[in-house]
Order: structure tokens, then sequence, then C-alpha cells
């Protein structure tokens, strides 16, 4: 069982060779498209794998990204941005996995800055999957789907996009109505370019039809925040709210209420939704781009926060020591280590 890893590039010669040394194991043969470099990434991809091939750039990564499919000759397929890395794994029990199961598609974390979700990561060759979208390009899943515990991380250099992606969601929006997926990706895009106005109109109009709970629940959250930007705190929390007509409540969302309550100095408000957080289960398995902290150290210190003010020093104290078990070198829990030391804790408060 042979696993083909492809990829596409432009000017990656600073990422290309961490990534490729991250993987070393994981794949039997490489192909690399490349797009258009200028620096030494084509030299980088040919001392790798005689299989590099150029590739005009059209404004479509699918159509990269399966160009590079189509070259492999693998049994499965593993696809990788140069900016990733893939963490430490049994590689033998992952190729017994294939060997035993034989999936038709597995699901891997890809883990983000503090965001963690599940990418398409694997696929069976003969099974002719292909991206589909000109940006956030995905695979729809079908047939045999696994999960397995293989991890890639995400370490981008900032290298600048500017607007790329945005101008290429725009001139597709021109030619052609947008699917609600690519609506919401559309909507994201317009908030991280500063955008609000527009792109609460065009998250609106996602919400507004059919879509995936999952990417609905997400642009609840992005709405919010467009309408936060324009001033606009009732319609923010409202948004936040409306996540709860698509599905299990988050706890992401739940911080954000939280932080607007707080943000209000309605502080018994802020603590319920803060305390409610920790309650949440992880939606990762659902496709959902989890934040882990929101779980757990981000309503920990809020809750610290929200009690101290409330007068609460004992129930603060209790949430610190929650806080520190979990996380003892975060730079907040040490602050609050400090504070709480300074004769501020019950045991040693003077009345």
């Amino acid at each position: 069982m042979l696993i083909s890893c492809c990829m596409i590039v432009r000017d990656e010669a600073d990422t290309l060779p961490r990534c490729l040394g991250s993987a070393a194991g994981l794949f039997d043969e490489l192909v690399i498209v490349d797009t258009g470099s200028v620096d030494e990434t084509l030299k980088i991809a040919s001392y790798h794998t005689k299989n590099v091939y150029s590739l005009p750039w059209t404004d479509d990564f699918s159509r990269a990204r399966n160009a590079a499919f189509s070259h492999a000759t693998g049994d499965y397929l593993l696809w990788l941005d140069a900016d990733d890395v893939v963490e430490r794994a049994d590689l033998s029990a992952f190729r017994a996995f294939l060997e035993r199961e034989r999936p038709d598609m597995v699901y891997c974390p890809y883990i983000s800055g503090p965001l963690v979700y599940e990418r398409e990561r694997f696929l069976r060759r003969e099974a002719n999957f292909a991206f589909v979208g000109r940006v956030h390009e995905a695979i729809p899943p079908r047939g045999n789907v696994l999960r397995y515990p293989l991890s890639v991380r995400h370490l981008p250099e900032g290298k600048p996009h500017g607007r790329r992606n945005l101008d290429i969601y725009l001139k597709w929006a021109a030619e052609e109505p947008l699917s609600p997926r690519d609506l919401f990706y559309y909507g994201r895009e317009l908030y991280e370019n500063r955008l609000y106005h527009e792109a609460a109109g065009v998250l609106e109009r996602m919400l507004s039809g059919e879509g995936w709970y999952v990417n609905k629940i997400a642009a609840c959250e992005v709405l919010s925040h467009c309408f936060e930007h324009i001033g606009c705190e009732k319609e923010a929390l409202g948004a936040l709210f409306q996540s709860f007509q698509f599905g299990e409540p988050r706890a992401f969302i739940l911080c954000e209420i939280g932080r607007i309550f707080l943000k209000r100095g309605e502080l018994r408000e802020a603590a319920f939704w803060y305390e409610s957080a920790l309650s949440c289960r992880d939606h990762t398995a659902e496709g959902d781009f989890e934040e882990p902290d929101a779980r757990s150290i981000t309503p920990l210190l809020q809750l610290v926060v929200c009690h101290w003010r409330l007068g609460d020093r004992e129930r603060a104290y209790a949430f610190h020591k929650k806080a520190e078990a979990i996380a003892p070198a975060h730079p907040s829990v040490v602050f609050n280590r400090y504070f709480f030391e300074s004769a501020h804790h019950p045991d040693n408060a003077s009345s």
C-alpha cells in the first residue's frame, strides 16, 4: 500500500523543507504542483522529488489541488500545505490502520492557532475524490469515512495574502450563485477585511437559507463581531443567541455572550454564561472549529474576574485554583497567583 503526498506551492522556500521533514516516512511518493514561484521553491521541490509540475494560477485552489491528485499513483492521497507540520505519530500503526480498515476517506485533527478541527486528509485514489470551491476548498465526504488521531499543525510564517481570497470571492460571486458554505466563507473574508456592513449582509443571507448547521453556528459568531464593530451591541448579542436555533450551544458562543455581559458590567449574567461554557461538549467530530480553551481556561479566568468584582473572594479563588490546575504557566494564571498570594485569598485576607 503506497501513499502519495500531493502539494500545491508558490514561494514556499522558507517552509517547504520543514513540512517535508515532519512528514518523512508518512508517504512513498511526493507530487508537487507549483503555481508560479519566483523564489527557491522549485529548486527545493526538485531536490525532494522528480514529480514537480507547473500550473498557471487561475484563482482556483481546487483546480490546482486536483491537478496534483491527477499526477499521483499511490493507493492513498495525502494533501498538505507547505506551512503545515505533521505532529509526531506512530506511522507504522497508521499504515496498519489503512491496510486493515481500507477507508475511502480519513479525517484527521488540524490545529491552527487556538482552533482545532478535522479535515479530510487521506483519500483512497480509486474513489476519485476531488476538491470543490475556488477558495477554502474542501472534499465532500462519502463512502467509508473514518477518523484517525494523526494531527497536522498549521504554522504560517506570516506571508501576507492581502485581499487575495476576498478578490476571488468577489469575482466568483459575480459569475454564479455561491453555495451556503461559500457564502459563510465569503462573509468571513469580508469581515477579516473590515467590511463589516457587507459581511453582515452576506452572513444574514446565509443564515436565512439552507446550509450546514456547523457553518451556521460559526456564522453567528462572525455576524456578532460585525455588529459589535458597527456599534450594534444588542444585535451582536442577538446573533449569538440565534446560534441556539442550529444546534447544541458551543463553548465559544457562550464565552462571547459572557464577554458582552462582562463588558456591560452585568457580572452575574456574565458568570452564568462563562460557567455554562465549562459544561459544553467537544464538537470537533461534527466538523466544528473548536476552541478547547473556551471549555476550560478562558471561562475559568473570566469567572475569577466576575466573582472578585462581585465581592465573592472565596469563589474567585476557587476558580483560580481550577485554572491553575490545568494551566499553571498561563500568563494570566501566573498573574492571579501573585495577586492572591499578596494576602488577597480568603485564607489570608484581613477583615
